[in-house]
């Protein structure tokens, strides 16, 4: 049978099934990644965290990584300055293990299978929500680690235009501007930015024994950024709401590199996305959405010892186009019932080779939701249908209890699964197209609740203790020269986190305690899995004074190892960063940070340097804040 056989099919016993609206007035934060539908944060089965424009706004982030770095269950690496490689593991898994969600349309590479996090503009996102946890049951293939979705702004009201320009250290500069609106049934949001950096040298490899980037290239490694937003949609009535949304990205980058792999890249990211929520019927609510991204990168050579310009080395694109449809049917006011259906066709062109450059998935799931007193519960399954790989099943179960005191205690069992990428299947010389998923399952307790200090402090905490096992993760195999299914792993951790504020203060805690064990046969058994740090902290702490607010982030983190046998350890290191924010009118606000203010020495990928000390200025215009 068919997949768009299949999915016509679907098409009608779905619409017997549907979500509460997410763009309806809620009286608390909402989260609607977790589950697919709309809940609220604090009383949501899994380990979740926002990240709101105010916080981002606060913490004088410049770019997305930055913003998830200290985050509980969450390790960054980078190979260098802004704009290189960066790798996100959420909870020890491996870093394609994770699904990135933009407005609900699913990116990333289907060649490498990982996500370009550091080319997203972070002056035009609203909000990110990150779940920890396995999520495959809603969310299909990668989503082992957990799920991050980024959602552009919004707009809506009257008109408002913004502006934000910064400069610093390392010649960095940045322009940000954008106008929002749409009056009282419709909403637009369209913005533009441009950063450009000088970069520091970011390799200090070395050819003989290799290691880093493997070349010894002494200069800047620059980056360069555009980035642009249209985000719009309009309530037709009260039964229809249509909504579309454009991302679209270019950079250009240095890095230290060979005349074999290139050490220059021009880099293009597009994302689009259309979605109509229709509601039938009171209960039922039916979301159509479809979207395609896509990515282009080249690779060019510049030799430095010659004046014969840039040489052209390879091209690699994907495009990924999705179909959904998601029917959420509230039964009673305590129990919701979903069931949707996915479909995604990947496409891949350029330099390389493959000997298969398509393929299709097809994936059907469905949830129930209920609350019976002071019990939670939400059950998720979920089918995916690969053409090359047949089908997998995953699943997910988890229970809450919720005391009169307001502390809540969850238990959690998942299942998950990643298709193997096109480089594992196909790449020449390398890609055996008899790989089989990766497969994973999970356990995890959370407790939560308001922390018991006076009505004058508002605030919150949350423990989660999770393990995950993984079985079958794709290694290279030196007895056949090609990518096998050899390798597993056992993940263990804690995450402990607080949020309080009192008065004028406000206080933020993120601990991460992590045990990434690799469980392969033979000489790597028990070793640590490379580029996980097993301790970090984070402490963000914050005083108001009228116009003026001071803050500083003080980020430690323990010993990681570089490499599967553990040879390059990387060693511990603690970073303080200090900010002010001066408010001189309501519409202007000049901000102050001096990251690495000890100006600390420290990898997170052996031989790739890290920025030291760097002072950035911001002014930002927006009329209506406060």
């Amino acid at each position: 049978m068919s997949h768009s056989w299949k999915l016509a099919a679907l098409c009608v016993p779905l619409a017997q099934s549907v979500l509460a609206d997410p763009s309806a007035t809620q009286l608390e934060p909402v989260v609607v990644t977790a589950t697919r539908t709309s809940e609220a944060a604090h009383t949501a089965l899994a380990a979740v965290t926002v990240i709101d424009r105010t916080e981002i706004e606060r913490r004088q982030a410049q770019s997305v990584p930055e913003l998830l770095r200290g985050l509980s269950g969450v390790s960054v690496t980078r190979n260098g300055g802004p704009g290189h490689q960066t790798s996100v593991f959420l909870r020890g898994t491996e870093s394609d293990h994770l699904v990135v969600l933009v407005d609900g349309v699913k990116i990333g590479s289907a060649t490498s299978g990982g996500t370009s996090l550091e080319h997203l503009p972070v002056e035009q996102i609203e909000r990110i929500e990150i779940v920890r946890g396995p999520r495959s049951s809603l969310y299909g293939s990668e989503a082992i680690g957990g799920v991050i979705q980024i959602f552009t702004r919004r707009g809506g009201g009257d008109w408002s235009p913004r502006l934000t320009l910064s400069g610093g250290s390392e010649h960095t500069a940045q322009i940000a501007a954008g106008l929002s609106g749409g009056g009282q049934n419709g909403w637009f949001d369209l913005g533009a930015s441009f950063e450009r950096s000088r970069g520091i040298d970011a390799c200090a490899g070395r050819a003989l024994p290799f290691a880093g980037c493997g070349v010894v290239q002494r200069d800047r490694d620059g980056y360069d950024n555009l980035g642009l937003t249209l985000r719009g949609g309009y309530r037709v009535s009260e039964r229809l709401e249509l909504e579309a949304n454009l991302l679209h990205t270019e950079g250009q980058l240095d890095f230290d590199g060979s005349a074999f792999a290139g050490n220059s890249s021009r880099s293009e990211q597009q994302i689009l996305g259309a979605k109509a929520i229709l509601k039938p019927l009171e209960p039922w609510t039916l979301t159509l959405s479809a979207g395609q991204s896509w990515d282009n990168t080249r690779v060019f050579f510049d030799d430095p010892n010659t004046a014969g310009g840039e040489r052209f080395v390879s091209r690699f694109a994907t495009t990924r186009d999705s179909l959904s449809l998601q029917n959420d049917w509230r039964i009673t006011e305590q129990q919701l019932a979903t069931v949707g259906v996915d479909y995604r066709e990947d496409r891949v062109s350029g330099t390389i080779d493959y000997s298969r450059d398509q393929r299709d998935a097809l994936g059907v799931f469905g949830e129930y939701q209920a609350q019976v007193g002071a019990v939670d519960l939400t059950l998720s399954l979920r089918h995916d249908d690969y053409a090359e790989l047949g089908g997998h099943g995953t699943g997910n179960v988890a229970l809450g209890y919720l005391f009169d005191s307001g502390l809540q205690v969850s238990l959690a069992y998942g299942t998950a699964f990643k298709a193997p990428s096109f480089n594992d299947l196909y790449y020449p010389n390398f890609g055996n197209p008899d790989l089989q998923p990766e497969r994973a399952q999970s356990w995890e307790v959370g407790i939560n609740g308001a922390l018991p200090l006076g009505a004058a402090l508002d605030g919150r905490w949350e423990i989660n203790l999770y393990q995950t096992e993984i079985d079958d993760l794709i290694g290279y195999d030196n007895q056949t020269w090609s990518a096998a299914n050899i390798q597993r792993a056992r993940l263990r951790g804690l995450e402990a986190s607080t949020e309080a504020t009192y008065g004028a203060w406000r206080l933020s805690t993120n601990l991460t305690l992590l045990d990434p064990e690799n469980r392969s046969a033979g000489a790597l058994s028990g070793k640590r899995l490379p580029r996980r740090a097993e301790q970090s902290l984070e402490i963000d702490l914050e005083r108001q004074f009228d116009r003026w607010s001071f803050g500083g982030t003080l980020f430690a983190n323990g010993r990681r190892y570089d490499d599967l046998a553990n040879r390059d350890r990387l060693g511990g290191y603690a970073l303080l960063d200090l900010r002010t924010e001066y408010r001189v009118t309501a519409d202007w606000r000049v901000q102050v940070r001096l990251d690495n203010a000890l100006d600390t020495d420290y990898q997170t990928a052996y031989l790739y340097n890290q920025l030291g000390r760097a002072l950035y200025f911001t002014l930002r215009y927006q009329p209506g804040t406060h």
